[in-house]
This record gives C-alpha cells, structure tokens and sequence, in this order.
C-alpha cells in the first residue's frame, strides 16, 4: 500500500525548549494501517502526532500528508480535512448540548449540505455505536461514550486519516476498551487510516504496526509481536510487555526455547504445553 502519511528527516524544537523533541525522524505510514506509537512522557510520540495535520510543523525536514507539505500553508486546510484528530479529553471537543448537534458542527463549518449533514451524522454515530444515544446531553455520558461521540465528529469531516493522541488517557477500563474497539473497527471494516498514539502497552496488541518512540527518535518498529519480543529494549524503556511475552521471557532464561512473539493466552498456553508436557 502507499504511504499516506511521509516523515522525511523531521526535526522539532520547541520555541521554549533548547532541547529536540523529534530528532531526524524518517517514517512512512500506509493507508488503510493501524499503527500504533507507544512511548513514555517526554519520548516525542505526541509531538510526532501533531505534525500530522500541521498542528506543529517541522523545524527542518518535511512532512507530507497525501502528498501535501504541511509547511504550506496554501495547503493547510485540505491537510487538516485529510487528517482528524482525537485528544486526551472529549469535554474538550464537545461544543454542542445535544450529542447529534456536536457530530454535526464540523461538517457546518465546512460548509456541507443540511441532507448530506444528515446522513454523515447518522453515519458517523452508528458506525461508534452511539446512534441509540444521539438525543442525549454529551454531560451525561461516561467518559468512553464521550470519547466516541469525539471520534463520530471526526468520522463525520470524513478524513482518510485518524490521529487519537492518548485519546483513553482519562478514561476508566471500560471506557477504553469501548475506543480501542471502536477505532480497531473503523480501521478494518471501513479502511480508514487509524494511529494511535498511547502509553498503554495492551492497547497496541491489534495494531498492525508498532513503533516504539524514544528521547525523539524511533527505538523500534515492526509487528507488536516482533517488538514486544524485544524484552530488554522494552525494559530499558520503562515499558511493558504483554504478560505471555514476560512469562515466555522467564521461562526461556530458565532454559526452555519458547518463541516470545506469542501475545495471546492460548497460543501462549500451548507453546509452554509443548515444551513441558
């Protein structure tokens, strides 16, 4: 598949800062992925996010979303009509008292037919399962549900590209697993663009891709199974691995021979059968 989304030698300083936050960062994400970027504090993954849709734009280097540089300016609007993003608090991004009134306000802004509205809306909140919901106060939902209604206003701009930075971040267990599920979907059944950008290790078990962020630069990328394999990397990182990797790991300083790109329980369950039975 092509690439959507070209980081070419991208380097980002804050104004305030003497400090890189992305350091020469050279990236291709293809359209249709679920690319997921996992880091601590500070390694430069949400900075990554935001010159996506030219929130920030490089200090030196390029970034070209669907072929556009997003340094132009001329370009600036159909980057951002490509490209919608989802932050950390969906109260910051309702603005309506009513939930079908918030997913409408965008497509308003872009000066989209009252009939077409209509049906982008609808849309837009079946596909997050919010339909049901779509009379109700945003106030009164739960944070996941918040969060969704968040999502349907970016589904509705129709972008080609998701960008949700830490988007379960204030969010309970559940909360997150209704946006990991509703994003994991919009990705395989309706081929969207999804990357999300978390500190949560088990949220990036379904991607497609992982990339590992680090200090402003690229520490790993490939398959979670391939990554989260790399266990001492992970460590060095200050992050986890899935508890079949770490069981997997113990087991193999022990002296079994067992493969650690297993991340799921049965699978997991059968290879240690193999070797012990």
């Amino acid at each position: 598949m092509p690439a959507i989304v070209r980081f070419e030698n991208v380097h980002y300083t804050y104004p305030e800062s003497e400090v890189e936050s992305l350091c020469g960062i050279d990236l291709d994400i293809e359209e249709g992925s679920f690319v997921a970027v996992l880091g601590h504090n500070g390694s430069g993954k949400s900075t990554l996010a935001k010159h996506m849709n030219a929130i920030l734009v490089p200090t030196e280097g390029r970034v070209l979303v669907n072929g556009l540089d997003t340094a132009d300016e001329s370009a600036l609007l159909d980057v951002r009509h490509a490209v919608g993003m989802v932050f950390q608090n969906p109260d910051n991004q309702i603005v309506a008292n009513v939930v079908e009134d918030d997913v409408a306000f965008a497509p308003e802004n872009l000066g989209v037919p009252p009939a077409e509205i209509r049906e982008r809306v609808d849309a837009a909140l079946k596909q997050v399962g919010m339909y049901e919901l779509r009379l109700h106060a945003p106030h009164l939902l739960s944070g996941g549900q918040k969060q969704r209604v968040a999502i349907a206003g970016v589904i509705a701009m129709q972008p080609r590209i998701v960008v949700l930075d830490e988007p379960t971040a204030m969010l309970d267990p559940q909360g997150r697993r209704e946006v990991i599920t509703t994003v994991t979907r919009l990705c395989r059944e309706k081929g969207m663009t999804v990357v999300l950008i978390t500190h949560h290790m088990e949220e990036c078990i379904g991607a497609d891709r992982l990339i590992v962020m680090s200090e402003g630069r690229i520490a790993a990328d490939g398959t979670p199974a391939a990554v989260f394999s790399q266990v001492e990397l992970m460590q060095r990182e200050g992050l986890d691995v899935p508890e079949t990797t770490h069981l997997l790991y113990e087991l193999n300083g022990r002296g079994f021979d067992l493969p650690l790109g297993t991340l799921d329980i049965e699978t997991c369950a059968d290879a240690v059968a193999k070797v012990i039975l």
